[in-house]
């Protein structure tokens, strides 16, 4: 038979990405397991794969969502100046242009 795990991530107000075990709630810490998780949708405005949302002047409060597409190849952004961003995802590098 064939185990299946449901795994939540979280960003917490301190500006922090944390994984969970759904429902026990157990807290994932091991990066490696992290890591390799091969998420079905994408929501978070932080960690390494979207460090390039951020412009040079941005505060962290400045980008409030995100979402990549189904196809998993872009990302939109919506921030507290009502600008809407397209970017390609992942964006690793860090202030990267937008795609449109």
């Amino acid at each position: 038979s064939e185990f299946s795990v449901v795994i939540a991530k979280v960003s917490t107000g301190s500006y922090k990405r944390q994984v969970y075990e759904v429902p026990s709630g157990k807290q994932l810490v091991d990066q490696a397991l992290i890591d390799r998780i091969t998420w079905a949708t994408w929501t978070s405005v932080l960690g390494d794969e979207v460090i390039g949302i951020w412009s040079r002047h941005a505060e962290k409060a400045d980008v409030n969502c995100a979402c990549v597409s189904h196809s998993g190849i872009n990302l939109v952004t919506g921030d507290d100046f009502g600008m809407v961003k397209l970017f390609d995802f992942p964006c690793p590098e860090k202030f990267v242009r937008t795609c449109f």
